[in-house]
């Protein structure tokens, strides 16, 4: 068997292994849905998937063409992967080890969540929707048999582990959490066993604030209050939605008037974690005296104790990534030869209602009975004759030989002659 696709799978992707939080900015992709509705014009099927340190187009499509229309989307700088290399970077992908922090779990819901939006957006075709739910079954397997997500911390914990060490401990704290998605929820499930003297949680949503808030026993904030309880915060960690910032300099630098030590009038440091994508936080917020700003460009400095365990087991994971690929090469393709059998079909179903609809108008007279029978009859026929050459054509896409594929549904379909043509 080859590693040839009998249709393009290509991926092109930017993330945290080639480029600063500033350059995935400027290639992100703000409103999803409306990116997915013009792709869906250029490609059979299209994901997208946005994190804080990766973005990742995936399409049922050729290379040239994804680049082209990236082009005119104005994005560049990306890294692209084609056909049985792009199927093995989505392997890694959800198996944890193209990520920051290796082994990680928050890639398979963010994959599951990708191909939700392009389900409901209708630009997932079958071949897309393989593709993704494959990378998920085996993502999950390999966490399964090699233990590589045991002790692996998140995005979030990270942050966390950021600010502690910055500190020295948490212990006694003040922290203020902005946003309740899925990263809000890991960064307070991560502060939740750190001893705080508080936990502020705050949301454009202020019931979704109210919501996360009591799982850690923790104050909801409303957004209107964000300023004062970030004057009484020693750390806040940001990870919202938001397309813009939503903490600014004039505004920290009111806030930070009365923030100082009792009985010196020092400032009390003010450490802010920004792991959003696109940032929360103005850039120029970590110039102001007293405020250390670190992004996700710095959690890739984090000391990770795990990091010798994971690397042992990233190369179990390898291993059965690349037995897993053999075999997503055998389904991708299957899959892909659904098209081509599709014309076969149509062509073989075409004939079928011609000729059954000759043989009643010669029965003159006939019932609705005889009727049935006729078209049960021409029906199973075709079906019984198209049934090996229907297996052939499957196991030719499987192996990679898509020209014999091709060949055969042009001699059945259109009588090409074959008998003369060499196949390697």
């Amino acid at each position: 068997m080859t590693h040839a696709l009998f249709s393009p799978f290509t991926i092109a992707g930017i993330s945290h292994h080639t480029a600063s939080v500033a350059d995935m900015e400027s290639v992100r992709f703000p409103d999803e849905e409306a990116f997915l509705t013009r792709a869906g014009d250029w490609f059979k099927g299209v994901i997208l998937l946005q994190t804080c340190n990766r973005i990742e187009i995936m399409v049922h499509g050729n290379a040239d063409l994804l680049g082209t229309f990236l082009e005119s989307e104005g994005r560049a700088g990306w890294q692209m992967w084609k056909d049985a290399d792009a199927l093995s970077h989505l392997l890694d992908l959800a198996a944890g080890l193209d990520s920051m922090v290796i082994g990680e779990d928050q890639i398979l819901g963010q994959l599951r969540k990708s191909l939700s939006l392009s389900e409901s957006m209708s630009v997932a075709d079958p071949l897309i929707t393989l593709c993704i739910n494959k990378a998920i079954h085996a993502g999950s397997e390999a966490r399964r048999i090699s233990g590589i997500n045991r002790g692996a911390v998140s995005i979030g914990s990270a942050a966390v582990l950021l600010a502690e060490e910055q500190l020295g401990s948490l212990a006694g704290r003040h922290i203020l959490v902005l946003g309740t998605g899925e990263m809000g929820v890991l960064v307070t499930q991560a502060l939740a066993a750190k001893q705080l003297s508080a936990i502020y949680v705050a949301n454009r949503t202020f019931d979704r604030a109210q919501c996360l808030a009591e799982k850690v026993h923790g104050t909801a904030v409303p957004m209107a209050d964000l300023y004062r309880y970030l004057t009484m915060s020693d750390v806040i960690i940001c990870c919202t939605a938001a397309p813009h910032p939503v903490i600014k300099v004039q505004e920290v630098m009111e806030a930070l008037k009365g923030r100082s030590w009792p009985l010196d009038h020092s400032r009390r440091p003010l450490i802010i974690v920004d792991i959003a994508q696109p940032r929360d936080v103005e850039e120029d917020v970590g110039k102001i005296p007293g405020v250390c700003l670190y992004t996700i460009d710095d959690l890739r400095k984090v000391n990770d104790d795990t990091a010798q365990f994971r690397k042992e087991a990233a190369e179990k994971v390898r291993e059965f990534l690349d037995q897993e690929l053999l075999q997503f090469i055998r389904l991708f393709n299957r899959k892909a030869a659904d098209e081509l059998l599709a014309t076969l079909h149509s062509w073989a179903e075409q004939i079928r209602i011609r000729e059954r609809d000759r043989a009643l108008s010669r029965l003159s007279g006939c019932d609705d009975r005889i009727r049935d029978v006729t078209d049960d009859l021409t029906r199973v026929l075709t079906r019984k004759l198209l049934t090996d050459v229907t297996l052939t054509i499957r196991t030719c896409a499987e192996r990679g030989e898509m020209k014999i594929a091709e060949d055969l549904v042009g001699a059945i379909t259109r009588g090409e002659n074959i008998c003369s043509r060499t196949y390697d």
